[in-house]
């Protein structure tokens, strides 16, 4: 015969493990309100950092170019234009590499080289941004300067209206450097997880499209980008939240000029290399409340970008529920 426990020993071997449940309940509701709470602390610390600047020179401060310390007069407007622009170069050239690594690992790919040319992507993002920055100084600079940048301005440079991004002597260090490499470094999170989530793909799917006669570009167009839209998006945002926070790698190519101008080989800033430049050199305390706006400036663009980016992925799952 069979023993069947009683109740008394069911109650007695459920107490341990309603405990443990209330004990990981707590311990993992605890962890989420401690990151909220450091997220918090963060936000407020830059508005009580940043209230001098904002009261010394209000709303203006956002779309002021004039940066001089000797005078305390400070403005936001080159670093936020430097951040976003250098990001958008980042996108333009970073995106459609990263699609076509991934592509080319997960459909083309011979599978003796899978492996190792995923390794070497994925090695990549384990570069420290300061070699970025030195290799991009004495290396890419040198050589976007002699070869890259007089071919734009002898070409695209004579374009009307179009001319003006490309115009000017070549600096070698700039805009557009520091952007290309900013696609250079966003380039192997961006494929990592494309290439992950265009793995997740039913080999069933795959194989019944190219049954039907469905070219390579035909299945990865109508088969695994549908499938995949949402990590792919989640992707390319991860990377533009790199490129907007990155520090030391654009600090050493992008010629820290606080000054705009139309052309993209001409020097110029972005909040967080000015942060790196001058935060240790800041005296008065105008001075450091204006870098310390820019750093919160960062911070809702930042946390503006991502809540977008949320926001349409949930669209996008809605969507494909429906």
């Amino acid at each position: 015969m069979v023993d069947i426990p009683s109740s008394d020993s069911s109650s007695r071997l459920r107490g341990p493990q309603h405990l443990f449940d209330g004990l990981f309940r707590g311990a993992t509701l605890f962890f989420g309100l401690f990151i909220l709470l450091i997220l918090g602390g963060v936000a407020v610390s830059l508005v009580v950092g940043s209230a001098e600047a904002f009261k010394t020179f209000g709303p203006s401060f956002l779309v002021t170019d004039t940066w001089n310390p000797a005078t305390d007069k400070f403005g936001a407007l080159v670093p936020i234009y430097g951040t976003l622009m250098t990001s958008l170069i980042a996108m333009v050239v970073g995106i459609p590499l990263s699609f076509g690594v991934a592509v080319f690992i997960t459909e083309l790919c011979p599978p003796l080289l899978k492996r190792p040319l995923s390794i070497a992507i994925e090695l990549l993002a384990g570069i420290p941004s300061i070699i970025y920055g030195i290799w991009g100084l004495f290396v890419f600079a040198p050589f976007l300067q002699e070869h890259v940048q007089p071919f734009l301005i002898h070409t695209i440079g004579q374009v009307p209206v179009v001319g003006a991004l490309f115009a000017g002597p070549p600096f070698g260090i700039g805009i557009l450097t520091a952007g290309l490499i900013l696609a250079i470094m966003v380039l192997p999170f961006i494929s990592s997880i494309m290439r992950d989530v265009f793995e997740t793909v039913p080999p069933m799917l795959r194989e019944s499209a190219y049954g039907l006669g469905c070219t390579t570009w035909e299945v990865v167009w109508r088969v695994v980008l549908p499938y995949t839209k949402v990590g792919v998006v989640g992707g390319i945002m991860l990377g533009l939240g790199r490129a907007m926070g990155e520090t030391m790698a654009v600090t050493f190519v992008i010629g820290n000029a606080h000054r705009i101008t139309t052309s993209l080989m001409a020097p110029g800033t972005t909040i967080s290399s000015a942060l790196a430049n001058e935060f240790t050199e800041a005296s008065g305390e105008t001075y450091q409340s204006s870098l310390i706006a820019l750093g919160l400036i960062l911070f809702v663009i930042t946390f503006i970008v991502l809540a977008a980016a949320k926001y349409m992925l949930i669209r996008m799952q809605r969507q494909a529920g429906s």
